[in-house]
């Protein structure tokens, strides 16, 4: 099992997020510097510096003179990995959700575009990625870390940084849905053989080939989600940045 050593600030952080998840602040205000000084018996610069990790999540504001005040759910950083640690079960099995049903916008677009720009370079990077990743069937961390790659590659065939910016700013989220979809039983030997239908349909340039092969292969993977839920407790899986 994982051992992650959080800083103190990150501590106190970590449970005041799980509070405002959980809707105790309805009232919209947070505890103050002072107050969580003396309900966490920390010092004010750990306060301090609990809040200012709150706020880059976007999940409060703090306004000059110290006031605290809670923002909107539909405001907080959901790409920040930390959220993945914090939230409540429920929240972070609704946003793997949200996360598979904007990979379905947005991939099979990607896609479509990488066959018409896609480089000799990119084919053979796609082309290892696949055959390592059906020599990987039986390691699941590494047959995980090759189909972030392979998705990634596809996006930077594309020459567009926004896209690749989104895509690697949700990889943790997208390897907390692979980590459950791949407890399906022969989830990975299925995954390598709809990879190589994406690579065939990008090494033929085809575009609309492409796009209708990641389509279903996404779609493949809400099933495999399903069967992954009912078959794995979901364990946060974002690496902890710093520690104590």
């Amino acid at each position: 099992m994982e051992v992650k050593l959080f800083t103190l600030p990150k501590q106190v952080a970590r449970a005041l997020a799980g509070r405002i998840a959980c809707g105790e602040f309805a009232d919209g205000l947070v505890p103050s510097e002072g107050q969580i000084t003396v309900e966490f018996g920390v010092s004010r610069a750990v306060a301090r510096e609990a809040l200012k990790i709150l706020s880059s999540l976007d999940m409060v504001d703090i306004a000059q003179g110290r006031r605290v005040t809670l923002r909107k759910a539909a405001e907080w950083d959901y790409m920040n990995p930390l959220l993945i640690d914090w939230l409540p079960s429920h929240q972070v099995r609704q946003l793997l959700a949200e996360l598979h049903h904007a990979r379905l916008i947005l991939e099979p677009a990607i896609a479509a575009q990488a066959a018409k720009s896609l480089t000799a370079e990119n084919l053979n990077s796609l082309c290892n990625t696949v055959e390592a990743m059906a020599a990987s069937e039986h390691d699941q961390d590494r047959y995980l870390e090759l189909d972030l790659e392979f998705h990634m590659e596809i996006c930077r065939a594309t020459r567009n940084r926004i896209l690749d910016r989104f895509m690697y700013s949700s990889r943790w989220w997208q390897s907390a849905s692979r980590r459950i979809s791949n407890q399906a039983p022969q989830a990975l030997p299925s995954a390598t053989v709809q990879h190589r239908v994406i690579y065939s349909a990008l090494a033929a340039r085809d575009p609309e080939r492409a796009e209708g092969a990641m389509r279903e292969h996404l779609k493949a993977n809400t099933l495999l989600s399903k069967v992954g839920e009912a078959d794995a407790l979901y364990e946060p899986t974002a690496p902890e940045q710093g520690t104590a």
